[in-house]
């Protein structure tokens, strides 16, 4: 898939790792449309591209991974009906929370509002000790529309959700990591080392294997869980037949590291 020259984020690819960079540091990295559409862009390809294993996320500068929808956009769209319709025909956060692949987001400084959710729709989350998140729309007269009221109450126990939301309140990142917004803390200059560790980390297991986990978890969450085990049984049979299935219980008979192909 031929990528576009983007303006507002940066796309990078090492190896099966890809960095998209939200690059408008000079509001903030505030997600404007242009920045949505580009998003939009890259994910599409990361989801097409079988060389991609794994995608981080972080955002460019030293104060932000993002501060959230920029605001002066508001009130822009031609019209409501037409800013509708092309949310709809381009849901970037549908597609984030759709990609089988693993997610990680690198989270320093102000991650507020969109700023928030994008990492919300991410498998991970690593942020750096200076982190503040937080979903203030409320304080604009407005809410969390990019998935924030679905999403948070599913990482965090509900009242903590509904106590983020309602009060807009940010939280800093030690508080994150206790309530399991976050999974880990680390010093700022530790960030993008500790999330290329962990991609890589995730490369070396059977990819099959990792795409079926995170659909099991993903689809099952939201099933009775009778559905959800049929869901897991199916999945797991699939990859009985696998190459990589046989492979790592050839590799952990020899006592030396699987192979795995993907296959």
């Amino acid at each position: 898939m031929k990528l576009p020259a983007f303006e507002t984020i940066a796309f990078e690819k090492d190896g099966g790792i890809v960095w998209v960079t939200l690059n408008r540091p000079e509001v903030l990295n505030a997600v404007n449309l242009r920045m949505r559409d580009e998003l939009w862009e890259a994910a599409q390809a990361v989801r097409q591209d079988p060389d991609v294993a794994v995608v981080i996320f972080k955002g460019a500068g030293e104060r932000a991974f993002s501060a959230g929808a920029d605001i002066s956009e508001f009130g822009t769209a031609p019209s409501y009906v037409e800013a509708r319709r092309a949310r709809r025909e381009r849901d970037l956060w549908g597609l984030l929370l759709g990609i089988e692949k693993p997610l990680i987001a690198a989270i320093h400084g102000h991650a507020l509002g969109a700023g928030l959710e994008l990492p919300l729709c991410c498998d991970f989350r690593i942020a750096s000790e200076d982190t503040r998140l937080g979903l203030p729309e409320v304080g604009l007269g407005y809410i969390p529309s990019a998935g924030g009221t679905q999403t948070l109450p599913r990482t965090v126990p509900p009242g903590l959700a509904m106590d983020m939301i309602l009060t807009g309140d940010p939280i800093d990142a030690r508080e994150a990591l206790r309530l399991g917004l976050v999974q880990k803390v680390v010093p700022r200059e530790r960030l993008y080392p500790e999330a290329e560790a962990l991609a890589r980390r995730l490369m070396s297991l059977a990819p099959l294997a990792l795409r079926a986990a995170k659909r099991a978890l993903v689809e099952g969450a939201d099933l009775p869980l009778r559905e959800a085990l049929a869901l897991e049984s199916r999945l797991a049979t699939r990859l009985l037949a696998s190459a990589d299935a046989r492979e790592g219980l050839a590799a952990k008979a020899a006592g030396r590291e699987p192979r795995f192909v993907g296959a």
